[in-house]
């Protein structure tokens, strides 16, 4: 029984910082969008219309701009050139809409720059993916049959949190480029910049959180295997 308790405040130790921080980031991100969701542009531009001024400004005019479903679902994809704007974010003229669209344009200009991290997290995707959907089944495969796959397992799941590490300095730099580009395009003025740190201030605390979350379950194993290995 104490072995148990043990292994539950043992996972707790290492989990916990990140779970705390996942809950307050998501907080905020829902606060700071709500907020800013309310407040429009004084040059009443939609997300739309500035993800396509920094896009044509910035000589990106091959790569298409689409409507998506959903809430926050916004994303670029490299493969086809193509930035998913949701439905709030695509018609919204809101500091929000206009934030948010540029951030993913940031990821845009990346890939027409051939920014190395984004490049490298684009490779660890297979990697990740598989570590993510199957490294515990082959964590506890190795506990029954071969401690080999649990190894495998542990080695696999690593990709994973590399991804999420990758990720950091992937979304800080569309944020910046995003804030750089809403300020020198003059599509905001300072007042309403504040207000776009804000919101992506707030996103980005998020990315913290699922990295320290990744990090804490990877050093969880590695305890694990360290104590087996003894």
């Amino acid at each position: 029984m104490n072995n148990v308790y043990g292994y539950g405040f043992s996972y707790l130790f290492y989990i916990l910082p990140g779970i705390i921080l996942a809950i307050y980031a998501q907080g905020k991100i829902s606060s700071a969008y709500s907020k800013y969701l309310d407040i429009r542009t004084k040059r009443r531009i939609r997300g739309y219309d500035a993800a396509r001024m920094i896009l044509d400004a910035n000589g990106m005019r091959d790569v298409r701009i689409e409507e998506i479903p959903g809430k926050l679902t916004d994303n670029y994809d490299p493969r086809d050139k193509t930035l998913h704007l949701s439905k709030d974010v695509y018609h919204g003229d809101s500091l929000a809409s206009v934030s948010i669209a540029a951030h993913e344009v940031g990821h845009a200009m990346q890939d027409n720059t051939d920014y190395f991290p984004l490049r490298f997290r684009a490779s660890l995707v297979p990697l990740a993916t598989i570590g993510t959907n199957f490294s515990f089944y082959l964590i506890v495969a190795g506990f029954f049959f071969s401690y080999f796959l649990t190894k495998l397992g542990i080695a696999l799941f690593f990709f994973g949190v590399l991804f999420q590490i990758v990720t950091l300095p992937v979304e800080f730099n569309a944020s910046n480029r995003a804030k750089i580009a809403l300020e020198e395009g003059g599509y905001l003025d300072e007042s309403e910049l504040k207000g776009t740190r804000e919101v992506l201030s707030a996103a980005a605390l998020t990315y913290i959180a699922a990295t320290l979350t990744a990090l804490g379950q990877f050093l969880r194993l590695l305890a694990i295997f360290g104590n087996r290995r003894d």
